[in-house]
């Protein structure tokens, strides 16, 4: 819980140290959250955030859509989806499972490092 914890206040500093002359940054989310009850939560830690962050909710393909591309059941969204199959591919490395890391800059790096090593296994592949 503690390190959980630690890693919230790195990311609410990375947003306190933001200009807000930059643009908002958006977070997608889909339709299983509430952007307002995720905005209310946030404003109380950090009252400012939302001149930061945006939320876009990930547009639900509607029945009409499905039966136009022959699809039934559960669809995933596009832009969802490739959120989905980078957490998968995340989880298969061993170290970035837990968070151990006391910096956000050195987990970021450390994410970064491991998609580079996933890009050049693929590469080799093919």
């Amino acid at each position: 819980m503690k390190n959980k914890q630690k890693y919230c206040i790195y990311i609410i500093d990375y947003f306190k140290s933001k200009p807000i002359e930059l643009p908002k940054i958006t977070i997608l989310v889909d339709n299983g959250y509430h952007p307002d009850k995720l905005t209310q939560a946030l404003e109380q830690i950090y009252p400012q955030i939302m001149t930061k962050i945006q939320f876009e909710l990930s547009p639900k393909p509607s029945k009409a859509e499905k039966e136009a591309n022959g699809k039934s059941g559960f669809v995933p969204v596009a832009a969802r989806w490739v959120i989905e199959r980078s957490n998968a591919w995340v989880e298969r490395c061993k170290s970035l499972v837990k968070n151990f890391d006391r910096t956000l800059a050195r987990a970021n790096a450390k994410l970064k490092l491991y998609f580079i090593r996933l890009m050049l296994r693929r590469l080799a592949n093919s």
